[in-house]
C-alpha cells in the first residue's frame, strides 16, 4: 500500500515509522530541519515497545512523490489551508485522505444525518478551501491517541503505551479502505481499528483536550503537575462534564465518568500539544480544539462556564505570544 504521511511532526513521524515497519510503501512530506534529518539519517522513534529506525522517502513537495493510495494528514489544523494548496499531486482517482488531527474537523456535519447535515464550519475551514481541494468523497476521519514529542530533528519519543489510531468513514460505514489503513498500522505494532461512529471517537478524544489543554497551558506545566493543585483538578472535572454535555447534545453516545476520566489522566507527566506549540512559538490550534466546541455549546444552549473561562484565558495567552490572531 502506497501511503504518504503529510506532516512529519511528532504524531506524523510516529505513524510513518509504524507504517514503514509494517511493510507499507511510505513517504513523508516534511520541511526544514526535520526533512533534512530524515533524508540524511532516516526516522527514529523511541517507543515503550522498542526503538524503530526506518528510512521512508522524505520530500518537501507533493510533486516529488506523485499519486498515492492513501494520504494521512497529520499537520496542525492551522496548516490545513497550505495542505489544501499543496496536496493535489498526491491525489489519484481513488486516493483517500485521512485527517488525523485533534479538534472539531471541517467535515463534522457532512453525511452526519441530523438536522445540521451539511453545516459548514468556517472557523476551521475558512472559505471552504479544504472542502474544495479534497472533497468529502475522499475524506476519512481519524483520531490518534499517542503522547509523543520530537526530541531532535528526525527523532520522536513516545511517552504513552497503548497508542492507537482510529479511522472512520463520514457516514459511519465500515469500509475496506478504513480496514486496510488500520491493518497497515497494526502490522507495524500500533493499535488501530475502523470505527462505526467516528464522531463519538473524535469527541471522546476532544474531551481530554478540553479538560487538560487550557489549564495546563495557562499553568505552563505538564498535566500531572497542573492536576496536583486540587482547585485545578476540580476544574478539570467540571470541564470534562461540560464537554460531555456538549457531545451528548450533538446526539453522541459517550459512556464516561468525569471523575474517573480525570483521575486516570491526571497522572500523565506529559505536556499537551497546545502547550508544546506555545513553548516552541508555533501557531496554536485554538480554533478547532477550543473555540469551535464553545461555539457549538452556545448554539445548542449547553452551559459550559468552566470551559468558557479556561478557554478565554488560553486565548489571551496565545494572543500575547502572537500565536493566535482571531
Amino acid at each position: 500500500m502506497k501511503i504518504c504521511v503529510f506532516g512529519a511532526g511528532a504524531i506524523g513521524g510516529h505513524i510513518a515509522a509504524r507504517l514503514a515497519k509494517g511493510g507499507a510503501d511510505v513517504s513523508i512530506i516534511a520541511r526544514g530541519a526535520q526533512l533534512a534529518a530524515i533524508q540524511e539519517n532516516g526516522l527514529k522513534v523511541l517507543a515503550p515497545d522498542g526503538e524503530i529506525h526506518v528510512h521512508p522517502r522524505a520530500a518537501a513537495t507533493a510533486a516529488e512523490l506523485g499519486p498515492q493510495d492513501a494520504v494521512l494528514v497529520t499537520t496542525k489544523q492551522t496548516a490545513l489551508a497550505s495542505v489544501a494548496g499543496a496536496i493535489g499531486p498526491l491525489l489519484g482517482a481513488e486516493t483517500s485522505v485521512s485527517f488525523i488531527m485533534n479538534g472539531v474537523p471541517w467535515w463534522y456535519f457532512d453525511h452526519e444525518g441530523s438536522a445540521r447535515e451539511g453545516t459548514r464550519l468556517p472557523l476551521v475551514d475558512p472559505g471552504d478551501v479544504v472542502r474544495d481541494a479534497i472533497g468529502t468523497r475522499r475524506t476519512i476521519g481519524g483520531v490518534v491517541w499517542s503522547a509523543c514529542t520530537v526530541v531532535e530533528p528526525g527523532v520522536v519519543k513516545v511517552a504513552s503505551q497503548g497508542d492507537r489510531v482510529i479511522f472512520g468513514e463520514l457516514d459511519n460505514r465500515i469500509s475496506e479502505r478504513t480496514q486496510a489503513l488500520a491493518g497497515a498500522l497494526k502490522a507495524g505494532g500500533m493499535g488501530a481499528r475502523a470505527s462505526a461512529d467516528i464522531r463519538a471517537e473524535l469527541w471522546t478524544k476532544l474531551i481530554g483536550n478540553l479538560a487538560n489543554g487550557p489549564l495546563s497551558t495557562v499553568a505552563r506545566q505538564d498535566i500531572k503537575t497542573t492536576m496536583s493543585d486540587p482547585v485545578l483538578y476540580e476544574a478539570a472535572i467540571a470541564c470534562t462534564e461540560e464537554a460531555l454535555a456538549i457531545g451528548r447534545a450533538l446526539g453522541l453516545t459517550i459512556e464516561m465518568d468525569a471523575r474517573d476520566r480525570t483521575a486516570r489522566s491526571s497522572g500523565i507527566a506529559h505536556k499537551p500539544s497546545i502547550l508544546q506549540d506555545l513553548e516552541a512559538g508555533r501557531p496554536m490550534e485554538v480554533a478547532a480544539l477550543f473555540e469551535q466546541p464553545i461555539l457549538l455549546a452556545r448554539e445548542l444552549g449547553v452551559p459550559a462556564p468552566t470551559l468558557e473561562i479556561s478557554i478565554a484565558l488560553l486565548k489571551q495567552a496565545a494572543r500575547a505570544a502572537g500565536l493566535y490572531n482571531q
